[in-house]
């Protein structure tokens, strides 16, 4: 009895981590001159360094001269004031331009690899206006529009792929979005 409990647990316990060892796929290619611009966060995976947001949360990417891209990112906290986060990305995948390298340290310390975290684009909408965000990890994951709110039907396509993909979507959570 107790090798058939054993067996079954190590049959189960196989099928779980091959859906978590499937990769996650970035998208086949991004046209940055599309992608960049300002995109809302729709919903995101709780982590420490937005801990102080409350809402409204934004991201703005520009094209810099030297080939990188500007990252601001902004949110509102709980007494209201406005958290600022200013970034740089570097294209990693020069064929797809999908996964990216994005740091927020002071640029003295950008020859640290540590501070650098990965940035892929796994899903876009043909027309660039939605995205979502993550890693191979699935550690970090972010759901983004080009307007503050997105449709339910959409939001629900967009889950079910990163579900796919062996994101545990359960733990998303939306973000406030308001005037």
């Amino acid at each position: 009895m107790n090798r058939i409990l054993m067996l079954g647990a190590l049959c189960a316990a196989c099928l779980f981590n091959s859906a978590l060892a499937q990769d996650v796929r970035p998208v086949a290619k991004v046209d940055l001159d599309r992608y960049v611009g300002g995109w809302y966060e729709i919903a995101r995976f709780p982590n420490r360094f937005q801990d102080q947001c409350s809402g409204n949360v934004t991201a703005e990417y520009s094209k810099r001269t030297d080939g990188e891209i500007e990252v601001v990112n902004r949110c509102k906290k709980s007494d209201g004031t406005l958290e600022e986060a200013i970034g740089r990305g570097r294209i990693v995948d020069a064929i797809t331009n999908a996964r990216l390298k994005v740091r927020f340290a002071p640029d003295w310390l950008g020859w640290i690899p540590f501070v650098w975290a990965d940035y892929w684009i796994i899903d876009l909408a043909d027309d660039y206006t939605y995205a979502a965000v993550g890693e191979s990890s699935r550690e970090y994951l972010w759901i983004l529009s080009r307007t503050p709110t997105m449709s339910d039907a959409t939001y629900a396509a967009i889950v079910n792929r990163l579900t796919e993909q062996g994101f545990d979507t359960a733990k998303l959570v939306k973000t406030r979005q308001t005037p």
